[in-house]
């Protein structure tokens, strides 16, 4: 054999065959990553403006809601004063007309207490409109939530732990306690009833 037909594949041998890699999808390109961070931030820039409008307009709304609170306390403090003051000016107009009649020549002084018993009385009922009432306590158990005892003695009369005198009336506004009633309390019976103090 010669050089030749050595040098020359044999028909047998097929050339190999490299097979394309079907199977795998070709990359796609990768993001740049300048574009990408560009759209993130742009994107957290718009949400960071949104969030500090929202918060400007929530702190403004707060704002107006408490001048608002303000505004309708004071309104409604003003209303009260003003339906008080409004029942208590016809008293002061009756206190005025009493002391012109108490300044006339030949005042009767048993009309002037008269006129000022009914002034009094219509001060009372303009109060107890508004919800003021009166502590009444003479003859009844003593009570530290509403009475002030500012001594004890004997008394015949009431028994012990009642209340034997009255030296300052007490009130209570709608049910609550404004004053309490300055009071004498009866420790009972005096062992000698020539000794006992009477109020």
């Amino acid at each position: 054999m010669s050089q030749n037909e050595s040098a020359q594949p044999s028909p047998a041998q097929p050339d190999p065959v490299v097979a394309p890699e079907a199977a795998a999808p070709a990359p796609e390109p990768a993001p740049a990553p300048a574009a990408d961070f560009e759209a993130k931030l742009a994107a957290a820039k718009k949400e960071a403006a949104d969030n500090y409008e929202r918060y400007v307009r929530s702190v403004a709304d707060l704002d107006n809601y408490r001048k608002r609170s303000v505004r309708d306390r004071e309104d409604a403090a003003h209303r009260a004063a003003t339906r008080i003051l409004e029942d208590l000016l016809p008293v002061l107009d009756n206190l005025a007309l009493g002391l012109q009649a108490a300044k006339a020549p030949g005042a009767d002084l048993k009309t002037l207490t008269g006129g000022v018993e009914m002034v009094g009385q219509q001060l009372k009922n303009a109060l107890a409109g508004h919800g003021l009432v009166e502590i009444a306590p003479l003859g009844k158990p003593f009570d530290p939530n509403l009475h002030e005892a500012i001594a004890q003695q004997p008394h015949a009369d009431f028994a012990v732990d009642h209340v034997a005198a009255v030296v300052r009336t007490g009130y209570t506004l709608n049910g609550r306690l404004v004053r309490a009633a300055s009071v004498v309390v009866s420790t009972g019976a005096p062992a000698d009833p020539a000794v006992g103090v009477v109020v």
